[in-house]
């Protein structure tokens, strides 16, 4: 008969210690604890909430946005719906504006729902957003800015959350270009 094993050395299906998870919940609390002593945050999340539960938050608004950004906008000005016919008439850019702007809110809305891109995808809506609160603001109705400030907001944190997979990529992209001519 084998002996019962205790919780803190029991194996699970990964082949890593039960204990452990423990002991790094605790090494992380303190370091964050020791960070936030010292006006730094270690990972830039709020005390007492957990890091898991704002991630799924964030998660969900960034697939909200995307679907926002591809149903309700994107689609209606390439499909030519009059009431984007009339906005960018009142805009006064020309027609062919918005379908950039289409394209662009159906690049950046597909890209949010792609982990390598959703970072840079994030990073280039705030640009759009910016531009659309200008344009609510100075062109169409001011009230209405709000949303895409809102937005905007939502994807700062988007952005930062994927800064990493950011970085790798633009390295990536940037590497073939930053190789000196072999001879």
């Amino acid at each position: 008969m084998a002996a019962p094993q205790t919780p803190a050395t029991r194996t699970t299906a990964t082949g890593t210690a039960a204990g452990t998870a423990a002991a790094a919940d605790a090494v992380g609390t303190a370091a964050s604890r020791s960070a936030a002593s010292h006006g730094t945050s270690r990972n830039a999340v709020p005390h007492g909430a957990p890091r898991s539960t704002l991630r799924t938050v964030l998660r969900t608004l960034q697939i909200l946005i995307a679907l926002f950004l591809v149903i309700a906008s994107a689609l209606p000005k390439l499909a030519g719906e009059q009431n984007a016919v009339e906005t960018f008439e009142l805009i006064g850019w020309g027609q062919w504006f918005r379908y950039v702007t289409g394209a662009v809110e159906l690049a950046g809305g597909i890209g949010l729902l792609v982990p390598p891109l959703a970072g840079v995808a994030a990073t280039g809506l705030i640009g759009l957003m910016a531009g659309a609160a200008l344009t609510q603001i100075l062109v169409i109705e001011p009230a209405w800015a709000l949303l895409p400030v809102a937005f905007g907001a939502v994807l700062a944190f988007v952005a930062r959350d994927h800064r990493q997979q950011t970085r790798t990529l633009v390295q990536a992209l940037l590497r073939p270009l930053t190789r000196s001519p072999q001879r």
